[in-house]
């Protein structure tokens, strides 16, 4: 935990015990109170509470905390950030972000849609705090960015790349929890591997019906479904799953056969070394350049606010091609190219269910 400048070792150990007391779960990251050089930012920093899972997820979580750390760096504007809790509750969320936004943290960024109700509730008690939630757009509010992608652009990318690479015309998915927005992923996916064969054949699996039974933050169960999907014939798998997603690279490292990771680049994170030589890319989600914009934007003076979405044109979403093998594979870069480029100019619609 590190300490700036301008805040007392007395004010951190206020803060710290604050946060205890509170119910926010661990934190990373101490702040400090400084300005923007023009006088526009004199809040603490920023404030990001994580998702189910966590950080180390190397995925959905560790995206927003790459954002978190390049403003803090770029901006020395400081920042906190906060795990969440086993079996926590709305209200626990609630509190957390109201502590944040108290102990002076602006921007607020709860990561993950179980963050909704608490931000709508966090915003209102605290109106001249920027809050953000990542991947939900539910709450319209003059102080809330609601920050929201297309994932199913990237998952279809991902689809066509598990069409072009498998051997045996039969892939599989793995959903985290059943819920709309990783059904987003399943739809883009298969449409991207049906365009390329309409008769492939697709294994899917969800681990949870709610995040609480983990389905984001259980590597095992990932592991277990992926064994499952690679027994009936599946030889590339595409998992949308947070940390859970991390047993379903494992299975198939072990398996030797393709796996597509998600969000974050998987094939450069450092935890999955030993198996990034069966990673055959990612479906990228900037993650962490919408918790850096809406940090640039207080830090500015002119917050952002309402939907902020980001798709293929934008460069928010898209697939991570920094295995070596798979640039060797010069068919399924093509294809997954012209895919990207068919999506951008409006000849390919993506289903999102």
């Amino acid at each position: 935990m590190s300490r700036r400048a301008l805040l007392s070792q007395a004010a951190a150990a206020v803060a710290v015990v604050a946060l205890a007391a509170t119910g926010c779960g661990k934190s990373s990251t101490e702040a400090s109170t400084k300005p923007s050089k023009d006088g526009a930012y004199s809040g603490k920093g920023i404030g990001l509470a994580y998702d189910v899972g966590g950080k180390g997820d190397q995925s959905f979580n560790d995206a927003a905390y790459s954002g978190f750390q390049k403003a803090e760096d770029e901006f020395k504007m400081g920042g906190r950030d906060v795990e969440p809790q086993d079996n926590e509750s709305d209200a626990d969320k609630t509190q957390r972000l109201e502590t944040l936004a108290k102990a002076g943290y602006n921007p607020v960024i709860g990561v993950g849609f179980a963050y909704a109700g608490a931000v709508k509730d966090a915003a209102v008690k605290y109106p001249k705090v920027t809050f953000g939630i990542i991947d939900d757009n539910q709450t319209t509010a003059k102080n809330v960015a609601d920050m929201v992608f297309h994932e199913e652009q990237s998952s279809y990318l991902a689809g066509v790349a598990a069409a072009k690479a498998t051997k045996k015309n039969h892939i599989g998915f793995v959903g985290g929890v059943d819920v709309p927005l990783i059904h987003k992923f399943e739809a883009g996916f298969a449409q991207g591997a049906k365009s390329v064969n309409p008769n492939i054949k697709i294994e899917s699996q969800y681990l949870t019906q709610t995040a609480q039974e983990g389905g984001f933050s259980s590597p095992d169960k990932g592991e277990n479904a992926a064994d499952g999907e690679i027994d009936a014939g599946a030889d590339v798998l595409y998992a949308a799953a947070g940390l859970s997603g991390q047993g379903v690279i494992k299975a198939a490292a072990e398996h030797k056969i393709w796996a597509i990771g998600v969000d974050s680049d998987q094939y450069n994170q450092a935890p999955l070394a030993k198996y990034k030589d069966y990673i055959l890319g990612s479906a990228l989600k900037n993650v962490g350049g919408a918790v850096y914009d809406l940090a640039k934007s207080v830090h500015d003076g002119k917050p952002l606010s309402g939907e902020v979405r980001g798709d293929l044109k934008t460069g928010a979403v898209g697939f991570a091609d920094s295995n070596p093998k798979y640039k060797a594979m010069t068919d399924v870069v093509a294809a997954v190219d012209k895919a990207k480029q068919d999506i951008i100019d409006g000849k390919v619609t993506v289903a999102t269910k």
